[in-house]
């Protein structure tokens, strides 16, 4: 069964929107000095279909009351400085050239235990007024977000909305346990930044509608790409790694 894709708003000029073209593993290129690139290279990516956890849809938006700012200039100023909007503790890597259709970056976010936790996101539309992206195997979701911006009578509207499932059984359990809070935390205060980015204070709402209260046990198996194991096996043998670095500068003198 095809993942059906995500909703997009309608564009008053469809010309400019641009949809990635399909790939059967993702690749990344030019990544960050610093950044830890793991769970991405090789993957593909998931739609909810895909994934084991409940289905939720959630959509999170600020009305930009007295921000003299359009949906269009809205959504530039998100995609040019997307990574100054995150909380601390998580890093957006951004591709060379930006927020573009077909796009990977790569995410060093907070992870369980105090791990960094390294994941990546592929950009699947973008146009004016909106951007999608979609995760990989192993990210804590299966699924798509969607940020957008459009008018609302007075004023202009910034919202991200997941259309999501854990990805696996152990993302499940974490997400019940506290994950889904911290999510809804995350972007209650990424769109609060977005606003006083755009010299306004934002009220964030939420709305959350549970779309498919079952599980699909056929998808546990997600669980061999997890990416927080797969981040903390690799924190964990970085002494390892050191050792073997220092033995091989020792018997290869410059």
């Amino acid at each position: 069964m095809s993942t059906p894709m995500p909703q997009t708003p309608k564009d008053e000029n469809p010309h400019d929107g641009a949809w990635a073209m399909p790939v059967s593993k993702l690749r990344v290129e030019d990544v960050p000095s610093g950044a830890i690139n793991l769970n991405i290279e090789g993957r593909q990516v998931v739609g909810p279909l895909q994934g084991f956890g409940q289905m939720w849809q959630k959509t999170y938006s600020v009305r930009l009351t007295g921000a003299k700012v359009t949906p269009e200039h809205v959504i530039m100023e998100w995609k040019k400085n997307f990574p100054k909007f995150w909380p601390s503790g998580n890093r957006f890597y951004a591709p060379l050239i930006g927020i573009a259709a077909g796009e990977v970056a790569v995410l060093n976010l907070a992870g369980p235990g105090g791990f960094p936790l390294s994941t990546g996101v592929m950009v699947i539309y973008t146009d004016n007024e909106s951007f999608t992206f979609m995760n990989p195997e192993g990210h804590m979701y299966a699924g798509w977000i969607t940020f957008s911006a459009h008018d609302d009578e007075d004023c202009t509207v910034a919202q991200a909305q997941v259309l999501i499932r854990a990805n696996d059984p152990m993302w499940e359990i974490v997400m019940r346990l506290f994950g889904f809070k911290k999510e809804d935390e995350f972007w209650h205060a990424t769109l609060r930044s977005l606003a006083a980015h755009l010299g306004v204070t934002g009220q964030v709402q939420q709305k959350t509608t549970l779309v498919d209260p079952r599980v699909q046990w056929s998808q546990a198996k997600n669980i061999w790409h997890n990416a927080a194991i797969r981040s903390g096996l690799y924190m964990m043998a970085a002494p390892l790694r050191w050792v073997r670095k220092l033995f091989t500068s020792k018997g290869n003198p410059s």
